[in-house]
Order: structure tokens, then C-alpha cells, then sequence
């Protein structure tokens, strides 16, 4: 998929109808945005974020498999684990690391690699319970965002997304959602290819996600201790790359626990 299906306006704009509502006409569409219903009706069937993730009905309704509400009502069927932070870290290893295979083989994620995959499975859970719990220290209430692990959408021949954790943090009161799409890596050196690769995503990300939604890449060094650094992309702006322990800071800058 090209860059620019993801800032196709119109085709975006469409796209976010669809999902933050159940079911909606072209005809309620082309109300909304004021735009004639020919162009509505060339978008519905050719712009691809719509074609391989949203759906009508016998009435041509029309619905997205995944919504862009709280809950994000379908995200979980392209997690190897999805739920909420609260029942992630109540759960037990073991129980946790059997769902997110299970799911990892359900969504078609390879585990042919298993010995090494389940260390990179656990070291990434490790971070994240440690991360949670250091942004709870700091008065923070993650319990309520949702968490997923091994995000693999990919339909048909037009989308692909993957991202190795992501976080949805609520919107609240006038403060945007965010979502943080975490690319963890089990080295102690940064790479220019992995950092490019934490970022590559991010674009259809936020065509996923919606317009309430600011989406925030990661790098994540979890071989690397008391770093956070970031690091320029090609075409502009910067990638936060973070050790587990300074993984919270990524966090912090755009929530602004830390004061």
C-alpha cells in the first residue's frame, strides 16, 4: 500500500465515519461531509482502508471491523492479546503467554522460531509490567487503556500494519487519545533500520485509530539500561528510543505525569 492511500482526505474522512459509527449510508455520509454522493460512492469502493476493513450490509449500511470508539471493538481479532491493562497485570504468565500464542496462531503469526520467540514474548511482557507499574508510582492510572500485543493487521493485498505492542490511552476532557505503537527490540545499540521500522506504520495507524487519536512510535532497547534518546527520521521529525527502564519518559511526554 502507498503512502498516500493514508492521506487520501476524503477516503479518510469516509473511513472514520464508518467506523465511529453502527452503520451508516452513503447518503447519510455525503450529508455529513456535504461532498456529492458520486465521490463518496468512488472512495467506499476503491479507497483501501475501506475496502479491506469496513463492509455493508443488504441495506448498504456500512460498518468498519474495527471501531474507533472505546472499546476499539474488534482490534482484538488482529492481537495475539488484547484487554485492558488491569487484566493484563493481573494475569499469570503462564495463562498470559498461552492466550497470546493462541492468538499469534489464530491471527497467522508465525511461531516457528518458539524457544526464541516465547524469551521475546516475556521479555516484552517484563517491560511492560515494569513500565505500568513505574507510570502508576508516578500517579498514573493505566488500569482502563487498552493493550495489545502482536498487532497484525493485514487484509487481503492492501493493508499491512504490525506493531509489537500498542497502548491506547483515552481521551480526557479536552486532552486527546493517544496510541503508542511499541517496536521492542532485545539489543543495546540503535539501528537505523529498526529505528525507520518503529516509525514505518504509523501513517496507517492513524488512519486506523481516527482523527481523536494522536499515534506516538517507540523504539524499544530492552538490552539497554538508563537510555532515552531521540532520533531523526528521514523525511522529518524525531522517534523516541527508550531502555526498559526509561521506557515511562515516552509516555510522560506527551501525558505530562512528571510535571
Amino acid at each position: 500500500m502507498v503512502r498516500r492511500d493514508a492521506t487520501d482526505a476524503l477516503g479518510r474522512a469516509l473511513y472514520e465515519l464508518i467506523c465511529s459509527h453502527d452503520g451508516i449510508t452513503a447518503r447519510e455520509m455525503a450529508r455529513q461531509l456535504g461532498v456529492d454522493r458520486k465521490s463518496i460512492n468512488q472512495r467506499l469502493y476503491t479507497y483501501p482502508f475501506i475496502r479491506d476493513l469496513c463492509y455493508h450490509d443488504e441495506d448498504y449500511r456500512w460498518y468498519g471491523v474495527i471501531q474507533q470508539q472505546v472499546p476499539h471493538v474488534g482490534l482484538g481479532d488482529y492481537a495475539g492479546w488484547y484487554g485492558y491493562v488491569d487484566e493484563f497485570m493481573a494475569q499469570a504468565e503462564d495463562a498470559w503467554l498461552d492466550e497470546l500464542q493462541a492468538g499469534c496462531a489464530r491471527i497467522g503469526r508465525s511461531l516457528n522460531d518458539t524457544r526464541g520467540l516465547v524469551h521475546s514474548f516475556l521479555d516484552c511482557r517484563g517491560v511492560m509490567r515494569e513500565t505500568f507499574e513505574a507510570l502508576a508510582d508516578f500517579g498514573m492510572d493505566p488500569r482502563s487503556w487498552e493493550l495489545a500485543f502482536e498487532l497484525r493487521i493485514k487484509r487481503a493485498k492492501w493493508i499491512r500494519i504490525y506493531a509489537d505492542v500498542l497502548v491506547l490511552v483515552p481521551a480526557e476532557g479536552d486532552a486527546p487519545g493517544y496510541a503508542f505503537s511499541l517496536e521492542f527490540k532485545m539489543k543495546d545499540v540503535i539501528d537505523a533500520g529498526e529505528v525507520a521500522q518503529a516509525a514505518k506504520y504509523v501513517p496507517y495507524l492513524e488512519v486506523i485509530m481516527g482523527s481523536g487519536m494522536n499515534v506516538v512510535p517507540a523504539l524499544v532497547l530492552t538490552r539497554a539500561h538508563d537510555l532515552f534518546v531521540h532520533e531523526a527520521l528521514d523525511g522529518g521529525g524525531e522517534l523516541p528510543v527508550a531502555s526498559a527502564d526509561m521506557l515511562f519518559n515516552a509516555f510522560d511526554e506527551y501525558l505530562g505525569f512528571l510535571g
